[in-house]
């Protein structure tokens, strides 16, 4: 369990994939038809190969599953992938949030302001908030599907637009970690997320651990 540290936040932000929620094998599933539908001859793909794509930019996801096609036919395919995504997502009713995230957040949002950024395309965030009842907890939030720009700009970009003086942000990757340090905002690792960061400012095991920051 992390021990509270030496230090004030004034406002939580959340990564989504890796870190809420992990939609991985669903989300394969839902791509794989996309790949079917497209007609392209392209690499499917499986649960465990999005855990290491997940937290990119879908430009950069799309350049590292489908280096065969051009530029054109990756985009067209994402988006095939991402409305095949919504349309899983939408349907899905098995709770795979991880274990504790609405309660938490819903009792943190009591205290403090909980926000999300992440790389995903427009529309995720809001399907992610209305399957898990949390629309109304969130305060606000950025990605690279409404700005075209990457998690350390949104986050500049909503630290900026909602005046926060000192947020933390909590994510599961390296490129969490990477966007942090550019954007001057402490970095919590959710090691039981989908990646492997050696440096961070703290450590948590499991997400509820997370209120041990701010309780």
């Amino acid at each position: 369990m992390p021990m509270p540290m030496d230090k004030s936040f004034d406002s939580l932000i959340l990564d989504v994939d890796g870190t809420i929620w992990n939609t991985t094998d669903l989300v394969a599933v839902a791509w794989n038809c996309a790949i079917v539908r497209s007609g392209f001859t392209a690499e499917k793909v499986t649960g465990a190969v999005l855990k290491k794509e997940f937290g990119r930019t879908m430009d950069v996801i799309a350049c590292d599953l489908w280096p065969g096609l051009d530029e054109g036919q990756r985009k067209l395919l994402m988006g095939l992938c991402c409305e095949e995504e919504q349309r899983a997502l939408k349907s899905n009713e098995t709770d795979i949030s991880y274990p504790g995230v609405v309660g938490c957040v819903k009792e943190l949002s009591e205290r403090i302001p909980v926000f999300i950024v992440s790389n995903c395309q427009a529309g995720y965030i809001e399907l992610v908030m209305s399957k898990l009842g949390l629309s109304s907890y969130i305060t606000d939030f950025e990605c690279y599907g409404r700005t075209g720009k990457g998690k350390a700009d949104n986050l500049r970009l909503l630290k900026e637009r909602t005046k926060l003086v000192s947020p933390v942000y909590v994510g599961d990757t390296q490129g969490d970690a990477d966007a942090c340090a550019e954007s001057g905002i402490p970095f919590i690792w959710a090691s039981y997320g989908f990646g492997d960061v050696p440096y961070f400012f703290a450590k948590i095991d499991s997400f509820t651990q997370i209120k041990a920051f701010f309780m």
